[in-house]
This record gives structure tokens, sequence and C-alpha cells, in this order.
């Protein structure tokens, strides 16, 4: 996707293998951008007041397609907007994490910082709201509860 001057989609995808920063960094870097900027959302140890011990997320058979339509739209609706590429690389974990694992990681890259800031903050909040991935979380005190099932 995208031109030498545009928008480039280097990756968007739910993985069951682990995901990093580094690696969606090392993706997206290129000599014009002066700006990369990334999230890593990670599994925390508490929810609500409540100690947590791990989560499992499951994802919709529709789910792969639709991050990637997400990411699509975004490139879509920005495209035009770039005089230097700009990369994006996006993917979500399915399966169990433990405390600490990144559940969500993204970066861009673009030639500016106000740029590559604003499309990766808009691009987790769409990963976010609209890939159907449901999170199963387990609290140390034996109970569980489904984060975004039926929403």
């Amino acid at each position: 996707m995208g031109t030498e001057t545009d928008f480039e989609v280097v990756s968007a995808v739910l993985s069951a293998e682990p995901i990093s920063v580094d690696q969606a960094i090392a993706a997206v870097e290129s000599d014009t951008a002066g700006a990369v900027v990334s999230f890593s959302g990670v599994v925390r140890n508490h929810d609500s007041g409540k100690a947590v011990d791990r989560l499992s997320y499951s994802a919709h058979p529709t789910a792969h397609q639709v991050m990637s339509d997400v990411v699509a739209q975004l490139v879509a609706e920005h495209s035009g907007e770039a005089d230097q590429p700009v990369r994006i690389w996006a993917a979500h974990r399915i399966g169990m994490l433990e405390i600490g694992d990144p559940a969500l990681v993204c970066a861009v890259a673009a030639a500016h910082r106000g740029q590559a800031f604003a499309v990766c903050s808009e691009l987790v909040d769409r990963v976010k709201a609209q890939v159907p991935i449901w999170k199963e979380q387990f609290f140390s005190d034996g109970t569980v509860e489904w984060v975004g099932a039926g929403e």
C-alpha cells in the first residue's frame, strides 16, 4: 500500500506469538523518518481494585480482516497528507498473556513528530474500538471477568 510519498502499512496483524516495541520500531524506521512513535499496551497486575494474575485474548473469526480494514481506512483518510513516507506497524496479541506482556503494539514513522504522534494515537484508538477482540481476566481471588464481550 502507499506510494513513495504517502502511507505504507508495514504490518497490521493479530499474533499468537509475542510482539514487541523493538520489533515494531525496527520495521518502520527509514531514512526519511525524523520521528518514530510507538505504543505498547501491556498486561497490568490490577483492574478495578482487584489483583490480576494473567489475561487471555480471544478474537472473532473476522478480527484479522477487521484489523487490516481499520488500518487501511486510517491510511485512506490521511492519504495525501504526507510529503514523505509514513510507515505503520500494528499488532494485537491473542491467546494467554502474563503480567508485563505486550498486548497491543503500534509504531508510526513519519518525517515529523506531530504527524507520527497523531497517527499513532488514532491508530491505537481505532484498533481498541473496532477490532473484535475480547479479554478474559483471571484474578488472584479465583474469579474471572470478560471485558469487551457484548459491547
